[in-house]
């Protein structure tokens, strides 16, 4: 038997690294799009469009999943909040500026959603997902945790601007409260904070912080699941009751349904575009 060497074993590791990765783009890209996921059999089309409906087949039927419907979009829905992340001469869709403190911030009039989380949740890797039909944007994605230490900001045409804000928790900004509390409470036209929890993990102490900091300045949020490829879907509808229950008890200006979301393969996203657009004042539904 040939015996390798651990120079020729590294390489071949690499390139398999490299391969995975590439695919991983492929699978992001090809689903991007709403109409590519209308082309799928029902089985893969609900797992990407209804990652909720798709977890809801393990919870045993005696559990209330009401929650899960709160927030349900048809498809006609969903492809009109698409056009508002796909990029032409008329709506210019790219990254804005970045800001260490608040009187850096611009001051922009139309609506703002904003991205926060732990270090390492995947804030990045999600906002780079929901520009997946303008991938001229340059939104940086490091695997290393901390990446992000300012508030970037990312303007959809002149119908809202998304706000990537500094990871807590492991390597965050040292003047994190002082960057980030100022804006949470003095941004006038923000409209909706996305906390974003690992799905595979659930809700960690230092994301209690955060949502105490959301519940006592009483801004509107909502919690995303990242990660959801990560873990079986038995363990992923756990964690996304567990949510769930928390939130019913203990929280007062949380929307009371999760988006589950896997920036890989766009589970989650094209609803999440929707909702957005929607708390941005830019879609109404018809349903």
């Amino acid at each position: 038997m040939v015996q390798l060497t651990k120079a020729r074993k590294l390489q071949m590791i690499n390139r398999l690294l490299q391969l995975n990765v590439v695919n991983r783009g492929r699978l992001q890209t090809k689903y991007a799009s709403f109409s590519e996921v209308l082309k799928l059999q029902e089985k893969q089309y609900t797992g990407i469009a209804s990652p909720l409906q798709e977890l809801a087949k393990y919870i045993a039927p005696s559990v209330d999943t009401s929650c899960f419907q709160i927030f349900n979009p048809n498809d006609e829905d969903i492809k009109r909040a698409e056009t508002f992340f796909i990029p032409s001469r008329q709506h210019i869709i790219d990254y804005f500026i970045s800001a260490v403190r608040m009187d850096h911030a611009p001051q922009l009039s139309q609506p703002e959603v904003c991205f926060l989380g732990r270090s390492n949740v995947g804030k990045s890797s999600l906002i780079k997902a929901l520009f997946a039909l303008a991938p001229e944007v340059e939104v940086r994605v490091s695997k290393h945790p901390g990446h992000t230490k300012k508030i970037n900001f990312f303007k959809v045409g002149k119908s809202f601007t998304m706000v990537d804000m500094p990871g807590y928790g492991y390597r965050a900004p040292k003047d994190f409260a002082e960057m980030v509390e100022p804006y949470l409470t003095q941004r006038p036209n923000l409209k909706r904070t996305f906390l974003l929890v690992d799905g595979v993990v659930g809700i960690q102490p230092a994301d209690h912080i955060a949502i105490e900091m959301l519940e006592e300045f009483g801004i509107p949020y909502v919690f995303v699941l990242t990660k959801i490829d990560r873990a079986p879907k038995s363990v992923m509808a756990k964690n996304v009751m567990q949510i769930q229950d928390f939130i019913k008890k203990n929280t007062q200006g949380c929307f009371p349904q999760v988006f589950p979301v896997s920036s890989v393969y766009c589970s989650g996203i094209h609803v999440l575009r929707c909702f957005i657009a929607h708390v941005a004042g830019s879609l109404h539904l018809s349903s």
